[in-house]
Parts: C-alpha cells; sequence; structure tokens
C-alpha cells in the first residue's frame, strides 16, 4: 500500500467567531449583520470553485447558522450532485441570532457546555439538519468533542462515521498566544486519524468493545516541531495559518508544501498509509486582511494550496476522499494496536533537529535526538482517563489529556539551579564526572523489527576527562504491550576505565504548567528479597535496593502506574520538593563494556 489521503472541508459559518470584530471594523458586535453574512458567503463560494477547480472534491460541514441560509443549502445539495462533495454538519459556527435567543450564551463550542445542553444542541442541530436535507449526515466535527458527546452521536445517530475531533496541542501555548484570554485546552491527543476510546476521545481504542464506532481525523495536520514547540495555531496545512506565523517571503509559501510533502514521507513508517487535512472556514479569508496580510495574498495562498494538492491528484500521488469515504477506507486498512509513528524532521528553520512521535493505545509518547534521544512527552492512554469536560465538571474548559512527561510546561532536562523537569534520558559517570545524555546531539533512523517499531541513534561521544566512550542507544515501543525497551551499548573500548550508567525518569503529572497536589502518589522499589515503599511528601528522600526487580510509581490522579524493569546494579527512586514538585525512578548499573537493557512500562491503576 502506498496511498495519500487528503480530507479538504469546507464550513460554510455566516457568523464566524474570527470575522465578526474584524470584518466590522470597529462597529457594535452583531452575528447578525448583513454585510458579514454576504462576505461569508461569498469567501465560501471561492473556496468551493477553487477545490473544484482542481478537480478536488470537498466534505462541507454545514454548521447551526449556515442551516437557517436557503442559499448555502441549496449550493451544497447542488455541489453534491455536480461534484461529490459530501454534506456533513459541524457543530462549530453555533453563533447566530437564533442559536443566542434560544439558548442564551455567548458560548459556542460544544465541549464546554453542560451535559444536558451538550444533548439539546447535537439534537437541535442533526434535526434541523435532516429538515433541511432529508438524511442525518455520516461525518461531523468540532475543534474537539469529548466522549461524552461521540458516544451521544453514535447512539442517536448511527449514520455518522467520522468526525473532526482534536485540534493537536491546542494547549497552554496556544492560550499565551491569544492573550490568555481563550480558554480551550486540548493538548494530548493523536495527530493522525484514529479510532477514539468509548472513554475518552484523546485514547485509540483498545479493541472493538471499546470502539467509539467513529473513525476520528485532526483539526489541520501539524508540523510536528514546531507546534509542539510553539504556537500551534502558525503551522499547519492550512495557507492561512501560514501567513499568521509569517513563514512566507515575496508571497510565497514553499514551507506549506514542504509541510504537505513531509506528512506524504509518512507513509514510509505507517505500511504506506499517509493523510492530510485541511479545514477552513470563511473567517480566515476575509476581506479586511489577516495578519498583515492583504485578502489578495490570502486568497493567493488558498489558491497555491488547492493547486498543490490538485497536482498531486493528476500526478496519481493523492487521493482526495470526503469524510465517510475516509472513515471507511481506514477502517479497512487499520488495526486497534497498530502504532502511528512519525519521525519529523524540522523543516522550518534549518536546524537538523528531529523528533520521533508514537502513539498506540497504550502511550503517546516523543523522544528529541537533539537531547540525545530523551523522552520529552509521555500521555498515559493506557488508563483511558474518564476525563469529563464542560460546564458541570471538574474541568470546565480543560480538555487535555495528562502528562507524565511534558519538556515545555514542566521543563526538561535542566530547569534551574535548584530544578529538575520531566524527561526520560541516561546519566553516565565514572568518578566525579557525570555527563548526562540528553546533552548530545545525535540523530536517529527507524526500522522494524517483527510488529515492533525501532529506534536507532547514531553513535555519540561521551568524553570524560581520560577517555572517550562511544555509545549507541536503541529504543523498541513493543506493539500492544505498553513497553517500551530501551538498550544502551558501549561501542569501543575503554579499557580498565568502569562507568555507571544511570537509566532514570524524571516525571510529574498535569495538563499545565502548573503541578497538583502529588501526596496521592507512592513509590516502591523491590527485589526478590526487599520492598521499600514511600508515601509522596515532598521530603526529598532516597531510596535504593540491590538488584532491584521493579522500581515504579503509582499516580492516583491519573490512574497510571510507570515501572522499570531490567539490568541493574541497584534500583532508586528519589521523592522531590515542593520548589521544583517531581519524582525520580531509575536503575543504575556498573560496566566497563557490553550495555545495559532496561523496560519501561505503563499500566492502569487499580
Amino acid at each position: 500500500m502506498d496511498k495519500f489521503i487528503v480530507n479538504i472541508i469546507h464550513r460554510p459559518e455566516l457568523s464566524p467567531e474570527y470575522a465578526e470584530k474584524v470584518t466590522g471594523r470597529g462597529k457594535k458586535e452583531n452575528v447578525g449583520a448583513d454585510d458579514l453574512h454576504d462576505e461569508s458567503l461569498d469567501i465560501f463560494i471561492f473556496q468551493q470553485a477553487t477545490a473544484h477547480a482542481n478537480g478536488l472534491k470537498t466534505t462541507i460541514q454545514i454548521t447551526y447558522a449556515s442551516l437557517f441560509n436557503d442559499i448555502i443549502v441549496e449550493m451544497a445539495k447542488r455541489d453534491h450532485e455536480v461534484y461529490g462533495d459530501e454534506i456533513a454538519l459541524s457543530l462549530l459556527g453555533l453563533p447566530c441570532k437564533q442559536f443566542k435567543e434560544k439558548y442564551k450564551t455567548k458560548d459556542f463550542c460544544i465541549w464546554m457546555f453542560s451535559e444536558e445542553d451538550k444533548m439539546a444542541i447535537i439534537d437541535d442541530c442533526f434535526s434541523l439538519f435532516y429538515e433541511k436535507f432529508g438524511f442525518y449526515p455520516a461525518s461531523t466535527g468540532s475543534y474537539y468533542l469529548d466522549a461524552f458527546c461521540i458516544n451521544y452521536i453514535k447512539e442517536k445517530y448511527p449514520s455518522v462515521t467520522c468526525a473532526v475531533a482534536t485540534c493537536w496541542e491546542e494547549g497552554p501555548k496556544a492560550y499565551h498566544t491569544c492573550n490568555n484570554s481563550w480558554y480551550t485546552f486540548m493538548d494530548g491527543g493523536p495527530w493522525a486519524p484514529w479510532i477514539p476510546s468509548k472513554h475518552n476521545t484523546h485514547c485509540p481504542a483498545m479493541n472493538k468493545a471499546d470502539d467509539s464506532g467513529i473513525v476520528a481525523i485532526p483539526h489541520l495536520s501539524r508540523d510536528l516541531i514546531a507546534c509542539f514547540d510553539g504556537n500551534g495555531s502558525n503551522f499547519g496545512t492550512h495557507p492561512q495559518n501560514v501567513l499568521r506565523g509569517l513563514v512566507y517571503k515575496d508571497n510565497e509559501l514553499p514551507y506549506f508544501f514542504n509541510l504537505v510533502d513531509q506528512y506524504r514521507h509518512l507513509g514510509k513508517y505507517n505500511n504506506g498509509l499517509s493523510y492530510n487535512m485541511v479545514f477552513v472556514g470563511p473567517g480566515w479569508l476575509n476581506k479586511a486582511g489577516r495578519w498583515e496580510a492583504p485578502y489578495e495574498l490570502l486568497k493567493k495562498s488558498y489558491e497555491d494550496g488547492m493547486a498543490y494538492y490538485g497536482k498531486l491528484k493528476k500526478e496519481g500521488k493523492c487521493d482526495d476522499m470526503t469524510m465517510s469515504e475516509f472513515a471507511d477506507y481506514y477502517r479497512s486498512v487499520k488495526s486497534y494496536d497498530e502504532p502511528e509513528v512519525a519521525l519529523w524532521k524540522d523543516i522550518l528553520y534549518g536546524s537538523q533537529k528531529q523528533y520521533f512521535w508514537y502513539c498506540d493505545p497504550y502511550m503517546r509518547a516523543c523522544l528529541d535526538f537533539n537531547q540525545g534521544g530523551a523522552m520529552i512527552d509521555l500521555r498515559p492512554y493506557v488508563a483511558q482517563l474518564d476525563w469529563k469536560c464542560g460546564i458541570g465538571t471538574d474541568h470546565v474548559y480543560d480538555a487535555s489529556y495528562p502528562y507524565l512527561i511534558q519538556a515545555n510546561y514542566r521543563a526538561g532536562y535542566f530547569t534551574h539551579y535548584a530544578g529538575a523537569g520531566t524527561v526520560k534520558s541516561l546519566k553516565v559517570s565514572c568518578g566525579s564526572e557525570e555527563i548526562d545524555l540528553a546533552l548530545v546531539r545525535c540523530k536517529a533512523s527507524w526500522s522494524k523489527d517483527g510488529d515492533d517499531t525501532v529506534i536507532t541513534t547514531t553513535p555519540v561521544e561521551i568524553e570524560f576527562q581520560d577517555f572517550t566512550m562511544e555509545l549507541q542507544s536503541k529504543v523498541t515501543f513493543k506493539r500492544g504491550t505498553g513497553e517500551v525497551i530501551i538498550e544502551r551499548n558501549i561501542l569501543n573500548d575503554i579499557g580498565d576505565h568502569e562507568v555507571t550508567f544511570d537509566e532514570y525518569f524524571t516525571g510529574a503529572f498535569g495538563t499545565t504548567e502548573y503541578q497538583s497536589d502529588m501526596t496521592k502518589i507512592k513509590l516502591i522499589c523491590e527485589s526478590e528479597s526487599e520492598s521499600e515503599t514511600v508515601d509522596f511528601n515532598y521530603k526529598c528522600r532516597i531510596v535504593d535496593v540491590k538488584n532491584a526487580t521493579s522500581v515504579r510509581a503509582v499516580i492516583p490522579d491519573v490512574e497510571t502506574i510507570v515501572e522499570m524493569t531490567g539490568d541493574n546494579d541497584i534500583g532508586e527512586f528519589e521523592e522531590g520538593h515542593a520548589f521544583s514538585p517531581s519524582y525520580r525512578i531509575s536503575l543504575k548499573k556498573k560496566l566497563n563494556k557490553g550495555g545495559m537493557r532496561t523496560c519501561l512500562k505503563l499500566r492502569k491503576a487499580d
């Protein structure tokens, strides 16, 4: 199989939340303004015509506001008949005169409403859609759809097979770049299509019993380095995102095409299947211009983007599908425990930086080869957290899936003179000298070992005062187990010198920069003859056990057990302190040749 698929999704928002105040140019907010409606309609017509001119079919996600407009309804019917476009229902685009009068609110994000209101709004939208078209849609979507919404939709409207369900890495980073005013946190989900768990939208389903009944796609295909390190809203396969990030020169957008090609390349790692999506509402193309770009450039960027997909299609390098067509195809070629992986290189700054991303029903993880292959992000999908969000829950706006490691929110290798960030790495010491592999740059290559995914780093040199050691790392993600095998091998003769390998995991939990109370955590280290346990209480206690069979942290707040096993002389855990709250588990081994093999495993805590 060698297939690159694109979903092109247009939503005719007659009252786009992004455009109301920009188009109004200082006028009082008026979601029913005729000039706003007329401009939005013109932009939607332009978007559809541009896609069709390049031989591409679209999915038209009709918004609630658009369902009251006969012109939009008839256009959608026509384009379905003439071009094969799919008529879908979006749960974005709720704000309009009818909605605000009926629900008495300025909220417009479906996952933020109370469960009672979620059901009422979903029923309202689906019923009005049926009234206008005579059938229920096969696809729907929002920036984020929580498990409650997906489960309700699938039970009540079983025709739905596909949904836009999360916006990759739209959490605190995005919040900080919208003046700390827009509370939509949804970090921690997959970057590529997946089948969501019934328990939590972010988690890929474990099996058929856990299958929510839909295929989920992300809201935009993002740059898997730039969006993790910075604001995701600037770097995606959405030409106007690229303009917002000012990633263009002389009105040309080569970065956009490089980004599409980088996604095409991911087929190498995923049995030939690669995917891309464009999801554009009219607010991004308004006549007043956006982000220092005039309308003429906004228009050209969209035309150039559609022309590139059209070119790839004509060359037989791209298949355009509607959302429901893609859902059917995805289910025909994917199994539940098959991972999604991405060895991603920097295509923006020319740094030669690489990240490796891994996602399956047990975890989402990221390795950074600018830090020697250190693990800089880890989400425990195995816990399948029932993380209810919306008004009336514990998480009104925060729909993110919690991390165990997150190098940007909770630092990384080094934070401050007395701090420790969350990271998984190796320390090598000899006498009084100690070097962390996270300080050494390397590159990585991908391979398969049966069903398992293997990442091998280029050899690196660890320089001590009296000798230099060559070290290579091999990381194996064991399919369907929640286990990651880490092998560290000495490649050269270091003579009589003896080194200590300290394979460590410094962890925390949360969804933002701020740590919740950690006193529920238990730290455990045991061997065949000894067992030590500490209830976390910020006392900086360090406990070690010889020839440990297991060292682990039990974290009830995220229903997860993080465990390390494998080669060691000593297993150790370290309790953190309040100034830099984290915990540390590690395995240590002395050697002067050969290597060390350990296993990191995630389990659901009872």
